[in-house]
């Protein structure tokens, strides 16, 4: 990371990274689409059909610095094809994200002094700290709006005690994120299938 960037650059230099991640997700999935239709149709189905397990993977996967990205659900009920469901389910995803991410924040606030979250922070948080400490909130946005992990720049904003009022303020992009891109994923596949 360069020494003197500027937060804007900061932020714009790692949006652009999450756009293109985004755009590799995308076209993996244009790509494959007709592959997933033809084999794994039922299958993808049968799994989006499950949506207490899906919201329960997802939670966990959320609260436990995001493993999973929720682009794979937004695919998975894109694939289902009906609009409306597919809209609530991405709005109770982003709630479910918001949520782990205010948790995150509490963990980080609550426990930062711990020997158990000390040993998190060592092993899995402590390549963003220096840019925490440096960039404050941007971090937090970059964390709301891109593949950086959300719940883990929640735990370290608590962990170094960001004012919590700013902190809901900003984390409540990723829901702006959750609804760009969950418009992204249901419309970019038509537009180049015809």
């Amino acid at each position: 990371m360069e020494q003197n960037d500027t937060p804007s650059g900061f932020l714009l230099r790692n949006l652009f990274k999450g756009l293109l991640w985004f755009a590799v997700i995308i076209t993996a999935y244009i790509l494959l689409e007709s592959y997933l239709e033809e084999t794994l149709s039922n299958e993808i189905n049968h799994l989006a059909g499950k949506k207490v397990l899906l919201f329960t993977i997802f939670t966990v996967s959320e609260i436990i610095f995001g493993i999973i990205p929720p682009e794979f659900f937004m695919i998975l009920w894109q694939h289902a094809g009906d609009l409306t469901e597919y809209v609530i389910n991405l709005c109770i995803l982003a709630v479910i994200s918001y949520g782990a991410g205010v948790l995150g924040y509490y963990i980080g606030y609550s426990f930062t002094k711990t020997g158990f979250f000390k040993r998190i922070k060592d092993k899995y948080l402590v390549q963003y700290e220096y840019s925490l400490r440096k960039y404050g909130m941007y971090l937090v946005l970059v964390g709301c709006i891109t593949p950086v992990p959300f719940s883990a720049m929640c735990m370290l904003a608590g962990s170094v005690q960001l004012p919590f009022k700013h902190f809901l303020l900003v984390a409540i992009t990723r829901v702006f994120r959750f609804a760009a891109y969950g418009w992204m994923v249901w419309n970019f596949p038509n537009w180049f299938n015809g």
